[in-house]
């Protein structure tokens, strides 16, 4: 029976839906994976960004960087078009958007395509990474984002009664987005929509690891910008290195940056120069606490995917396995055994579970912080190494690892990962987990594992991050109602949700007349030149508004009638 209601509540939602114009973009001839090239010989220089695929070593060619001295003209036209745009309409967003979400859905292949050849990962990983969260932020954006915008009535009290006070939500103008090359899609494509639904301009200094894509998703934004009528100028990207980005960031109005706190902090301190307000999002050192009474069957199979999706290259994925001492040893069995059979290799020319490491220098990063860990008694139950593609040597690639016996005087401990790499913690009591978990100085996400819903909840309320589920991990970032951010070293602000639209914009504080005839004046004997009844008026005044009983305030009365005279 459900099915036909869902089927009903779906025809009657396609035959109330607007019509949205439709978005056509072509897709480049890399994106198809019959393609093949040579193997790329480094050109870059400070002119041109070398792009290569990493899971095969086969040459994109180069793009030109935006200078530092180009910025300036770009961010100026954004500007300008953002002064037409910010006076649309909400339904004129809505329809722009939603041509946007279309084209997603009916593009999903070719979209994954694009990801899988520029940053290596497995199409399955754009899908979950890619695809679902960027759907999910158009359309939660598209039904809310009007309602969220709208001015908001706050209550007066008592001595403004008078008065109807609101908070309006301004736009600030051009967003500056400074994104990471872990998802080359949605690290784009996620602020752009706020911004625009906000009323934005948004200029996007896009990571040079990713930069062959950067190109594409421009024309997407450019095409579908001309197809509503409005100014492409309205939104760009930009390719470039670290100068690009810091010049970016002398020149907009609001910065959002994805990345690593190192490189946060000099963002921070370099926006506060102008008092650039700064949403930071820094990446995690993410766990989940497990114990013994927990469902196993539906614990165990998910760690899998939420440690090795993309091939554990996410900021809110999970890095560290808290699990209680009666489970542990099941646990590291059953991930052990499935982990050795995974597939590695290029994603678009294998069937494969885990894709190839984006970045050249995290492969050594991964190394040095296994090695430090097994110097020190960590125990690998899995993989451990990298691996050399027999077809495509310059493939760059990582076994999936499970780490075990792991102690907090190990920087695996600590700091992130940002590979294919499981880390198993052991506890006995919950305190034990609890101090793991808040070992290190990351705080973004986690979740607690237990039937025992108390425990959890009591659990959850003493870690020290900004996002934890109960009995699930990172299905927050799907409730896209939520806000996503950390504490500690991951991070400042947040951004998606109700929380991190509104931050697209400054709140306007606006009050107007309750009744037309009835103005806000100063009392008489408050005007200048003050008398000796001034100071008895305005003491009387505060009896009546604040006085903790009756007789305050009656006697507030009187001093009023008697001051007033």
């Amino acid at each position: 029976m459900i099915q036909y209601v869902l089927v009903a509540g779906l025809l009657v939602w396609f035959l109330l839906r607007k019509q949205t114009k439709k978005l056509v973009v072509d897709f480049p001839k890399e994106a198809y994976p019959e393609w093949t090239n040579k193997e790329y010989t480094f050109k870059g220089s400070k002119d041109e960004i070398q792009c290569y695929d990493p899971a095969t070593g086969f040459d994109l060619g180069t793009v030109p960087v935006i200078k530092p001295e180009q910025v300036k003209a770009i961010v100026d036209r954004a500007r300008l078009a953002q002064q037409q745009y910010k006076q649309t309409s909400f339904e004129t967003r809505r329809q722009l958007l939603q041509s946007i979400l279309d084209w997603v859905v009916d593009n999903q292949d070719q979209i994954l395509n694009v990801c899988a050849r520029d940053s290596g990962k497995t199409k399955m990983d754009g899908s979950f990474g890619e695809i679902l969260t960027t759907c999910e932020r158009l359309r939660w954006t598209i039904e809310h984002g009007e309602r969220v915008l709208q001015p908001e009535y706050r209550a007066p009290g008592l001595i403004m009664s008078s008065k109807t006070p609101t908070v309006e939500f301004t736009p600030y103008g051009v967003m500056g987005c400074i994104i990471s090359w872990n998802y080359p899609f949605h690290n784009c494509f996620g602020p752009i929509v706020s911004a625009l639904m906000a009323g934005n301009a948004c200029v996007v200094k896009c990571s040079e690891h990713v930069a062959w894509s950067t190109q594409f998703w421009q024309s997407v934004f450019s095409k579908a910008l001309e197809l509503h009528g409005l100014d492409p100028n309205l939104v760009v990207l930009m390719n470039g290195y670290a100068e690009t980005g810091q010049a970016l960031i002398d020149q907009s109005d609001k910065i959002t940056f994805i990345g690593s706190p190192k490189v946060g902090k000099m963002i921070m301190k370099q926006a506060s120069a102008r008092l650039t307000p700064v949403v930071l999002e820094l990446g995690g050192k993410d766990c989940a606490v497990a114990f013994n009474d927990c469902d196993f069957n539906q614990f165990a199979p998910q760690t899998l995917r939420l440690c090795f999706q993309n091939a554990g290259q996410n900021c809110a994925g999970l890095e560290r396995v808290i699990i209680q001492s009666g489970i542990h040893d099941k646990f590291v069995d059953y991930v052990s055994e499935r982990v050795k059979n995974f597939r590695v290799g290029p994603a678009l020319l294998e069937t494969v579970d885990v894709g190839a490491i984006t970045m050249p220098a995290q492969l050594d990063i991964v190394e040095h912080l296994l090695q430090d860990a097994v110097s020190k008694g960590a125990k690998i139950a899995a993989g451990g190494k990298r691996f050399v593609h027999p077809k495509y040597p310059k493939g760059q690639f990582f076994e999936p690892t499970i780490l075990t016996n792991v102690t907090m005087d190990m920087k695996i401990a600590t700091e992130e990962v940002f590979g294919p790499v499981m880390v198993v913690f052991k506890f006995e009591a919950e305190q034990e987990a609890i101090d793991i978990a808040n070992g290190s100085e990351f705080g973004l996400g986690s979740g607690v594992f237990t039937l025992d819903l108390k425990r959890a909840d009591r659990i959850c309320s003493q870690l020290k991050v900004g996002m934890t589920n109960v009995n699930a991990f990172g299905v927050n970032y799907l409730c896209q109602g939520l806000p996503f951010g950390g504490v500690g070293i991951s991070g400042v602000d947040c951004f998606s949700g109700v929380e991190g639209l509104r931050g697209q914009c400054y709140p306007r504080a606006v009050t107007h007349d309750r009744f037309s005839f009835l103005r806000t004046s100063v009392p008489g004997p408050l005007l200048y030149p003050l008398t000796k009844k001034s100071d008895a008026f305005q003491q009387a005044l505060i009896q009546i508004l604040y006085g903790k009983d009756l007789q305050t305030r009656f006697s507030g009365i009187k001093g009023l009638i008697t001051a007033s005279f």
